[in-house]
């Protein structure tokens, strides 16, 4: 039976209101990288990249996210090791002062989207306006490209987001930004991204870079649905469907075969992630990836990591990143990660 999304009532009547409104992408299988490349930049394709891009920039609505006060810049720097060029955009609250940075990386499962889309602007400036600098990084997607022209499969995504957390540590007194203050967090693919760019740093005896995480509904088994974790299969179709392991197959399917935590960190092991920073791990409760976000967080607890988790009740996957949604519940995770940040 298909999933009626009216019939949830676990969901919050504004959520199940949105969804009937959604755009719905259509139906497609794919089977390998090329085939997904190809249809990225079908017609059809543009077609719902356009749609979905259109739908979220609705979000960015000034009356919730206002930009006075704030200052948006962007910042242009070359990545390593492949000498590209990529984006930080920059959002700061018009102050002197020395400030916690959010290091932030958009969603997308790693293989589309932009910082630039108006959600993301929107939860940027939130986030700004309540006393800390956020840096948005414009790291290369895997299969649609952003206005980083160049797509490009694992790891090249994460080496753009360990490039621009490093620069902007090397450049914290220019942006005014407390070096010993630099969270990094993201939703979605940018959890698996910024949990990445953590495991990343520590087997590079880095992670002085970073005083903490925090991951909203991070993406990291690589396939589903997965027996393991039962929301992959009684939540899947709300708002995502992850059954055709779309993502997977654009991004790094090979790195999931062998087994690799830094393309999909539900393989980590404690060893793996001994050390962490400190950590927080908030999940959607009707979401399909709540289930091994609960599990990352007990994994880093029996890695002795000091962790907290968090369960929004009601909300779908990424709900806080659509903030005319549910603004207050926006607005209390935004809080949440500025007093983690500024801690």
């Amino acid at each position: 039976m298909a999933y009626d999304v009216q019939s949830d009532l676990r969901l919050d009547p504004r959520i199940r209101a949105i969804l009937a409104r959604w755009p719905q992408v259509p139906e497609s299988s794919v089977t390998s990288r090329e085939e997904m490349l190809a249809e990225a930049v079908s017609p059809a394709g543009m077609a719902v990249l356009r749609a979905e891009t259109e739908f979220m920039d609705q979000f960015n609505n000034e009356e919730v996210a206002p930009s006075n006060g704030l200052s948006i810049t962007t910042r242009e720097i070359v990545s390593s090791p492949d000498g590209n060029t990529i984006k930080l955009q920059i959002i700061r609250p018009d102050s002197d002062e020395r400030l916690a940075c959010i290091y932030y990386i958009h969603g997308g499962g790693m293989t589309s989207l932009s910082c630039y889309i108006g959600n993301f602007v929107a939860w940027g400036k939130i986030l700004a306006a309540k006393g800390v600098v956020v840096v948005m990084v414009e790291f290369r997607n895997a299969v649609s490209a952003s206005s980083v022209p160049e797509v490009a499969p694992f790891p090249a995504g994460l080496n753009d987001c360990v490039s621009g957390l490093t620069w902007v540590h090397e450049h914290a007194d220019e942006l005014g930004v407390d070096r010993t203050k630099i969270a990094i967090s993201g939703e979605s693919g940018g959890g698996n991204l910024s949990i990445a760019t953590v495991l990343s740093l520590k087997r590079d005896g880095e992670l002085h870079l970073v005083s903490g995480l925090y991951a909203l509904c991070p993406f990291l088994t690589g396939k589903w649905p997965d027996e393991r974790y039962p929301s992959s299969i009684e939540s899947n179709g709300i708002l995502i469907d992850l059954h055709g392991n779309r993502s997977a197959i654009g991004y790094g399917i090979e790195a999931y075969e062998r087994g690799d935590p830094l393309a999909w960190p539900g393989f980590a092991t404690t060893q793996d992630v001994a050390g962490f920073p400190r950590t927080v791990v908030s999940v959607n409760e009707c979401d399909p990836l709540r289930d091994e976000g609960v599990a990352f967080y007990r994994l880093l607890l029996a890695a002795g990591v000091p962790a907290r988790g968090r369960v929004v009740l009601g909300t779908m996957h990424a709900t806080e990143l659509h903030p005319t949604l549910c603004p207050e519940i926006t607005q209390v995770t935004a809080s949440d990660i500025v007093a983690f940040a500024t801690e």
